[in-house]
């Protein structure tokens, strides 16, 4: 496909298909398709213009050899595009409010004083059936509030008023679904899968990395500990334990056997398993399960609950201040100024609105977070737990040496390591994977079933001998594994500046990789914007040796560390803590971070982490800046200041109204658009940026 340039600058580009118009379908292809190119940051695609604009960081000119390529046939098979639609809803609204804007502004100018009337008229007619029914229930809500509102407007001869009363509450209510509608196509998003790749068992019993795309029923996956289910299917082969947290809100992982029934969006915590697809992407039950999530209150921050209950209890007030007012004056007119006011509609708008705004402004920074009531738990937050590999050290960690013993060859050692390593996703496993690839090494399956020891190792066998990788303590004290006599100097040479992963077979040991895990430049920066942004405890959590851990410590100015933990000791620590009154922040990306992530007030992955650690984690973070914790605690924090700013402002200002209404100060005209004009200014407000922009 041809694209023009329109315009270039650094890291931006904006383009126009070479294409008459782009429907929303393709529109959402080719943005998926865009986004998943390396390099890309984000894109933004104007179908009704044909246009797009890139943000991108590295060479523009392969950007643009990669765009020549696009073609809707390709992207299709490439490209996965979530099956909620941002593209459909936002049209939609933007242009339902333009044709009520138009609407009402064309009854007013064109149309007769009495056609005007009896159209205002008519139009009440749904919600004062609506009070009616509310009222008949046993109920006071703000829909009795509007009924009474607009139907004293129309029984006192104020058709006009009760015209404009109408046209802000329907603008209110689209403006309000609007909202609710993007709340829960956010929340999908965040909650999406992010599985590109899978592996496919062929034929011939060999595994093959494919697209999840090309998955089609009855084909059969494999997927290991610690992976995410990503298509329903029945369990062909193995036995394991599933966490299925979240699709059943279950805390124990269950057991699943051969004939078992398993879902997409549930995490594989124990075992390996082949599972015959029953629906291909995009039908399975997480995906239902995600278009139900209007339906669920869980995620609700408790300030926008607190607003939704706040706004019903002070519907009686609203109606016997009304009340009041005609007894004490006579004045109908100052009866139906105060019931014009209410505080319902600035409450339910606007906390809903300051809380989408902040977890749209977090997304920008490539943070997702799954739901308000996280950020507001995190601005509270006094302590801050970290795991140390792969999250306060370089996301990226490097093999820097191989040692061959045994008489072993050094390049067959690391083929032998990677091919074992490359179906766990721990950065340590990652890298040795990378270090295979770099040396030209080809490890294709080699072994059989692999068996994976959380924090330990990995095991498995190769012919009839049996191999193992991991830890000192998995290796010789677990496995039993031995240094043969004429290995013993070299082994005791080994460098203690270095993590070593030790490779055994048949019981005697290998070869000891060394990985080089430096720590992250930003880490001890980061440690102390946390400081200064209130949080009082920071605390590192690691299975290193106590030295190692207390130097680390000591360089990042850390306030507590815990050395050579196991993943029950982390959950054991969250818990304690916790007991003690503390609010816990835990941050972390392995297998052996996901019980400490689960049970912390707030749980934060690391975006190129487990994919089970991203799954339980409350708030996902990008890997390549540890100071988005810094961003995400002040956006937090700011985000709670707004909210009991609006709430402070919605009392004094409607309160305001409500006592010059009763003193015959504004009329019922008056005090509609002063109250319905304040709500759209302060919804308007509540989706400006939180932080400023840079």
């Amino acid at each position: 496909m041809r694209f023009q340039i329109l315009h270039e600058s650094t890291g931006r580009v904006r383009l126009k298909a070479a294409q008459r118009s782009i429907s929303m379908e393709q529109a959402d292809l080719l943005e998926a398709w865009i986004l998943a190119l390396p390099g890309v940051d984000q894109v933004t695609v104007h179908e009704r213009l044909g246009n797009l604009i890139i943000l991108f960081h590295g060479d523009r000119a392969s950007l643009y050899r990669q765009l020549s390529r696009f073609s809707y046939e390709e992207a299709r098979k490439e490209a996965h595009v979530l099956s909620v639609n941002s593209r459909r809803i936002n049209r939609e609204y933007k242009e339902k409010m333009v044709f009520q804007v138009l609407g009402h502004c064309a009854k007013r100018l064109f149309l007769p004083v009495p056609v005007r009337r009896m159209i205002n008229t008519l139009r009440a007619i749904p919600r004062l059936w609506l009070a009616a029914k509310t009222l008949a229930q046993r109920k006071l809500t703000v829909e009795v509030l509007d009924g009474v509102a607009l139907g004293a407007s129309l029984l006192t001869g104020d058709y006009s008023t009760a015209g404009s009363v109408r046209f802000l509450l329907g603008l209110g209510d689209t403006l309000d679904e609007w909202t609710h509608k993007k709340s829960v196509d956010d929340l999908a998003k965040s909650m999406s899968l992010h599985v590109d790749q899978v592996w496919r068992l062929e034929e011939d019993g060999k595994q093959a990395l494919v697209p999840l795309t090309s998955i089609e029923a009855g084909d059969r996956i494999v997927v290991h500990t610690g992976h995410v289910l990503p298509l329903d299917g029945i369990l062909d082969q193995g036995e394991v334990m599933v966490n299925q947290a979240s699709l059943t809100g279950e805390s124990v992982p269950v057991a699943k056997r051969t004939g078992s029934a398993v879902f997409a969006g549930s995490v594989v915590e124990e075992g390996n398993c082949v599972v015959r697809v029953t629906h291909a992407a995009g039908e399975n039950r997480y995906d239902r399960i995600v278009r139900m999530i209007e339906e669920s209150e869980r995620l609700k921050s408790g300030t926008e609950r607190h607003a939704y209950t706040l706004a019903d209890k002070l519907v009686p007030w609203c109606l016997g201040g009304s009340l009041l007012t005609w007894l004490l004056t006579g004045n109908a007119s100052r009866a139906v100024s105060v019931l014009m006011v209410d505080f319902s509609c600035a409450l339910k708008l606007s906390m809903p609105l300051s809380v989408l705004s902040a977890m749209r402004e977090a997304g920008r920074h490539r943070i997702t977070v799954k739901g308000g009531k996280y950020m507001e738990i995190l601005s509270q937050t006094d302590t801050v737990v970290f795991d140390k590999t792969g999250t306060l050290t370089n996301a990226c960690p490097t093999v820097c040496d191989v040692v061959a013993f045994h008489g072993q060859n050094e390049r067959e050692m690391l083929r032998v390591a990677a091919c074992l390593e490359e179906h766990f996703p721990h950065s340590v496993a990652n890298a040795v994977v990378r270090a295979a690839k770099e040396r030209g090494l080809d490890h294709q399956e080699m072994h059989r079933e692999v068996e994976y020891v959380v924090a330990h190792g990995i095991a498995s066998r190769i012919g009839e001998e049996r191999v193992v990788i991991g830890s000192r303590h998995f290796v010789f004290e677990d496995e039993g594994a031995t240094v043969l006599p004429e290995d013993k100097r070299a082994f005791d040479a080994l460098t203690s500046d270095r993590s070593w992963l030790y490779l055994a077979i048949g019981g005697v040991l290998s070869a000891a990789i060394g990985i080089y895990d430096p720590l992250r430049p930003e880490a001890k920066e980061m440690v102390e914007l946390l400081h200064e942004a209130g949080v009082g405890h920071i605390v590192m959590l690691t299975g290193d040796n106590r030295n190692t851990a207390a130097a680390i410590a000591r360089e990042l100015g850390i306030d507590e560390f815990c050395a050579e933990v196991l993943p029950e000791d982390k959950a054991a620590f969250i818990r304690e803590a916790q007991g003690r009154g503390q609010t816990i922040a835990m941050i972390g990306d392995g297998i052996n971070d996901a019980p400490a992530l689960s049970l912390a007030d707030v749980g934060i992955a690391i975006g190129s982490g487990a994919s089970v650690a991203r799954e339980v984690a409350d708030i996902t973070i990008a890997a390549e800046d540890l100071r988005e914790l810094v961003l995400l605690r002040r956006l937090s924090e700011r985000l709670m200041k707004r909210i009991d700013r609006n709430y402070r402002f919605v009392m004094g200002f409607n309160g305001s109204l409500i006592a010059l209404g009763a003193f015959g100060l504004l009329s019922p005209a008056m005090s509609a658009l002063l109250h319905n004009g304040s709500t759209l200014l302060l919804s308007m407000d509540c989706l400006t940026p939180l932080l400023p922009q840079t």
